[in-house]
């Protein structure tokens, strides 16, 4: 991809599972939620795995180890083995490896899958800030993690030790909503101790090394939910990206996307992986897509035309991200995203 400031969304000939070689799948908002497998995502992604895609499951979340994801994919229905998932706890544990001697004692504030990490890496995880650590480690560790955790996290960053985070997602899906994630968590040990950790996980460049290190992808295809994570780590690793709707982002925040956040693709589910990809022309004085046409106004985007909804959509997407330039639209979209009834 161009690291240009893209003004419109790609259009593609071919289908992207044929187009790009790997796709990084993020898992929350993507493949499940709150457990449960998203609406066509494991007849999508075994059509893309079986046409010759490798699937590859990239998350940011911490706390269950590759295999315990591998082995909830599987019973989602997606056959899916440990070497086929990457973990920020992963990418976190090779930071503090390249910086503390093999062996070294690291203080965990998490769960398991940061343990295991930092073992498959020769560091031996430790619970005590008073066990001598040579690094602090902090990943989501659930709902029940221990107020007490945080504490013992500020006495060994207070004493000078060095402090990493797996990620700084401040929320993160659940069944019944959106909850705290481990940026939440983060903000508490940064207030009490006033310093800032090294962060490993999606959008910063050691979660993107991770992936290409461990997959070995030559054209790979970020998939994700999220602008903030997602779609910005595949933007500072310089490749392209497709943004499903069945997470966290709404039309409404694509729109108002600043460069950094705009995907190379947009569609509604991971179905989008199994086709092409409309192609969107025209220039500022009306951008078109399927039936519809999209126009930048003195203070709000105008839609005309009808057809597909996501043709309207990647239309405005273009009418936005062009108005806007290298900044975020501030243009009114409400009115033309009712059209489409998103």
């Amino acid at each position: 991809m161009s690291q240009g400031v893209r003004t419109r969304p790609e259009g593609s000939g071919q289908p992207l599972s044929e187009a790009y070689d790997t796709a990084l799948l993020d898992l929350d908002g993507v493949v499940y939620a709150g457990g449960s497998a998203i609406a066509h995502a494991v007849d999508a992604l075994a059509v893309a795995g079986s046409g010759g895609m490798r699937l590859a499951y990239v998350t940011n979340n911490a706390l269950r180890t590759p295999d315990a994801v591998a082995e909830h994919l599987t019973e989602l229905g997606i056959p899916t083995g440990a070497d086929d998932v990457i973990t920020s706890a992963q990418a976190v544990a090779r930071l503090v490896g390249e910086q503390v001697p093999a062996g070294a004692r690291v203080l965990v504030i998490g769960g398991e899958g940061l343990r295991a990490a930092l073992r498959e890496r020769g560091l031996v995880p430790v619970e005590s800030a008073d066990d001598d650590p040579a690094a602090v480690v902090q990943g989501y560790g659930g709902p029940d993690l221990p107020w007490g955790r945080f504490a013992e996290a500020s006495y060994a960053i207070r004493r000078g030790v060095p402090w990493f985070a797996s990620n700084t997602d401040l929320t993160i899906p659940s069944g019944r909503g959106i909850a705290p994630g481990n940026g939440a968590a983060v903000e508490v040990v940064r207030i009490a101790t006033g310093a800032e950790p090294q962060v490993a996980g999606k959008p910063l460049p050691p979660m993107h090394r991770e992936t290409i290190i461990r997959t070995g992808a030559e054209r790979p295809l970020v998939v994700g939910d999220r602008l903030d994570t997602d779609i910005e780590g595949a933007f500072n690793g310089g490749v392209d990206s497709l943004l499903v709707l069945t997470g966290v982002t709404d039309a409404a925040q694509l729109l108002a996307a600043p460069p950094h956040h705009r995907p190379a693709y947009v569609d509604a589910d991971l179905r989008g992986l199994l086709t092409g990809q409309p192609e969107v022309t025209g220039d500022g004085s009306g951008f078109r897509c399927g039936g519809w046409t999209a126009t930048a106004g003195a203070d709000r985007l105008e839609l005309t035309g009808d057809g597909e909804a996501l043709d309207g959509l990647r239309a405005l997407c273009a009418a936005a991200w062009t108005a806007a330039g290298e900044g975020s639209c501030a243009l009114d979209g409400g009115k033309a995203l009712e059209q489409l009834g998103l």
